[in-house]
């Protein structure tokens, strides 16, 4: 395991308790700059939306040599999560003082993306 990068401004904010990995919905760019270690994960926020979890406000910068297609460095991404997982987090969001906060992202031993979220 990797580690991209870590939030460690959350471990002392916050006191967490459940933690889960997600993967990540990424274009091909992004990949490459997580690669070079151009990411930031300070100011980002996780919420559900329609039974769907998204990333909110993480910066991953643009790679230099991508040619026409560069997507926006603070885009929702999508976080892959099963509907067990989901429906856990979005009760436990419902009671007061709860929220997803994520602590770090990471590559995985098959060089996939993952993101560890925890309430």
């Amino acid at each position: 395991m990797k580690i991209i990068t870590e939030n460690r401004e959350a471990k002392h904010n916050y006191f967490l308790e459940d933690f889960t990995e997600a993967g990540v919905v990424l274009v091909g760019s992004e990949v490459k700059s997580l690669r070079a270690g151009k990411c930031n994960l300070k100011d980002s926020y996780v919420v559900i939306r329609g039974g769907e979890v998204f990333l909110l406000n993480a910066f991953i910068s643009q790679f230099e040599k991508t040619s026409h297609f560069a997507p926006d460095e603070r885009r929702t991404r999508k976080l892959l999560l099963n509907k067990n997982e989901i429906f856990k987090f979005e009760k436990k969001i419902k009671t007061k003082g709860h929220t997803i906060v994520q602590t770090k992202m990471y590559f995985t031993d098959k060089n996939k993306v993952k993101v560890e979220i925890a309430l």
